[in-house]
């Protein structure tokens, strides 16, 4: 007798939920989407994702306070970029030592050097 009602409040505990004998019966899924294909999650480290195309800085051409803005590129050195323009390509910044190669590697992402056709 004690077995049954102990199984019969067991059973109805289970069928409303009160208790769980695993977590697929007690969580219910929510149907897929549509697209099989999920969205790549957003990354967080600006190095891996360089800047793209539009938000890229021109050195043949931005003004000194555009070039100021970048990291670690002061007023000397952006001085310095105008000085030596036009550049042929933007590693040429380190080639003629116009800066560093550290602060060359944290903006080399963020610019381009076009070239006037």
């Amino acid at each position: 007798m004690r077995y049954s009602t102990f199984a019969s409040i067991a059973a109805t505990a289970l069928a409303l939920g009160l208790l769980t004998a695993s977590p697929s019966i007690a969580q219910t899924t929510q149907p897929a989407a549509k697209s099989d294909k999920m969205a790549p999650a957003p990354k967080a480290d600006s190095k891996m994702a360089p800047a793209a195309k539009s938000d890229l800085l021109d050195i043949n051409s931005e003004s000194a306070e555009q070039l100021d803005a970048l990291p670690g590129v002061g007023k000397a050195y952006s001085a310095a970029i105008i000085k030596g323009r036009p550049y042929k390509g933007k590693d040429e910044l380190v080639q003629k030592n116009i800066v560093p190669q550290k602060t060359y590697d944290g903006i080399k992402d963020k610019i381009i050097a076009k070239q006037k056709s």
